[in-house]
């Protein structure tokens, strides 16, 4: 990473992952984590709902634990109490001993957790910083437009690593909630946010080594008629899908020499490029403690950026089209005698002269823009069929076949 040092050269940041792993000063970490949550970065632990209901189960399952525990050592000291063995006075403390000793290891794996988080915060921003980055705790709903931030509730994006320079960058983990009660789910995702120069169509590199049983880990479907084969082995890593009718845009981005990056970089992760912004996702946290994940998003990103800059000069002929016969008009309108003129009408020019080097304007046309949704029918067939046999079998149905 670069940022802009003195006289408008720019400062080079060479990769550092020792405050991920050096020893850390726990003062250091305390008074983070106090600025952190006198600046409002971060909640209160116990402002935060899930934290509460955390502390509560985990107090409650250490009551049950030891109040099991305490019933049956009271039982054994009873019997031995009645039988007069000499074992009794050991036994005695037993229970108490081991009572206590539940509620001080709650205690503990409690306060260890509530410290593991503050250090975290504390080497992931030391980390940031190093690597000549910003660090920001916590960001609910980002609103960014991938497809990730669009589904479920309780959307927050956490330890968020940001770059500005030579482009603005993100890496971050995030979470969204679906279903509720018993079928509530949290997803879990890690991405990587990448300005570009200017909005392009609406593409998706579906990698095909994530995927599962049922097809794309992808929370979305795509319609297959929007997919386009490319030359060579990319088929073998990436489904591609595009707009219809941007098939042809798709293969201008989509050079070999890019083809060959995103397959030696990026094969292990989803892609999205959509308006000004480019996405790698993957169902994994990505800002960690560990140096190995850093080193590959970093080497990821280096090896993308230098050939996204040629991306800044696609335009969409649609626009341009639109533009050239506003031009066009607008030309022949100021040619025209003003209105009342007596001037003949042969003076006027007969036609107008289209204006120099005319260029379509950044933007995609609105087919472009979005993908058009598909529907997942291998997963409705299975999960359809699953239902039937369930419904068959509680009707005993199967029973007239099988005596």
């Amino acid at each position: 990473m670069t940022a802009p040092g003195e006289g408008g050269m720019r400062t080079a940041y060479p990769f550092d992952a020792n405050p991920l792993v050096q020893p850390v000063d726990g003062h250091a970490v305390r008074e983070f984590t106090r600025r952190l949550r006198a600046e409002g970065r971060i909640a209160s632990v116990f402002a935060s709902p899930q934290a509460i209901v955390g502390l509560v189960v985990g107090g409650i399952a250490a009551l049950i634990i030891g109040s099991s525990a305490l019933s049956i050592f009271v039982g054994v000291f009873a019997a031995l109490a009645q039988s007069g063995s000499g074992a009794f006075s050991l036994v005695a403390i037993v229970p108490v001993l081991f009572f206590a000793g539940v509620i001080a290891l709650a205690t503990v794996l409690t306060v260890r957790s509530l410290r593991g988080g503050s250090e975290r915060r504390y080497r992931l921003d030391w980390f940031a910083r190093a690597n000549g980055m910003t660090y920001v705790p916590q960001f609910g709903s980002p609103g960014l437009p991938g497809m990730i931030f669009s589904q479920g509730r309780s959307r927050q994006s956490t330890d968020l690593v940001r770059g500005e320079r030579p482009r603005f960058v993100e890496f971050a983990n995030y979470r969204y909630v679906t279903g509720s009660g018993k079928n509530q789910t949290t997803h879990k995702w890690g991405y990587v946010a990448v300005k570009l120069d200017v909005p392009l169509p609406h593409i998706v590199l579906d990698a095909t080594g994530n995927n599962g049983l049922f097809g794309s880990n992808l929370p979305l479907t795509f319609d297959k008629d929007q997919r386009l084969g490319l030359e060579g082995d990319f088929d073998r890593y990436f489904s591609l899908y595009c707009p219809t009718g941007y098939e042809r845009d798709a293969l201008y981005l989509f050079t070999p020499d890019i083809m060959a990056r995103f397959i030696d970089n990026a094969a292990a992760l989803d892609v999205e490029i959509v308006d000004d912004w480019l996405f790698l996702y993957a169902k994994r946290d990505f800002s960690t403690l560990d140096p190995a994940t850093w080193a590959w998003l970093f080497s990821v990103v280096g090896a993308l950026l230098d050939k996204l800059a040629q991306w800044a000069r696609w335009r969409d002929e649609r626009l341009g089209d639109a533009a050239a016969h506003a031009a066009h008009a607008a030309a022949a309108a100021s040619a025209l005698p003003p209105s009342g003129s007596s001037a003949p009408a042969a003076t006027a020019v007969p036609f107008a002269v289209p204006p120099a080097a005319l260029r379509p304007p950044p933007g995609v046309a609105a087919p472009g823009r979005r993908l058009k949704r598909g529907v997942p029918w291998v997963a409705i067939i299975v999960f359809g069929v699953i239902g039937l046999f369930w419904l068959i079998g509680q009707t005993g149905f199967l029973g007239l076949f099988f005596r």
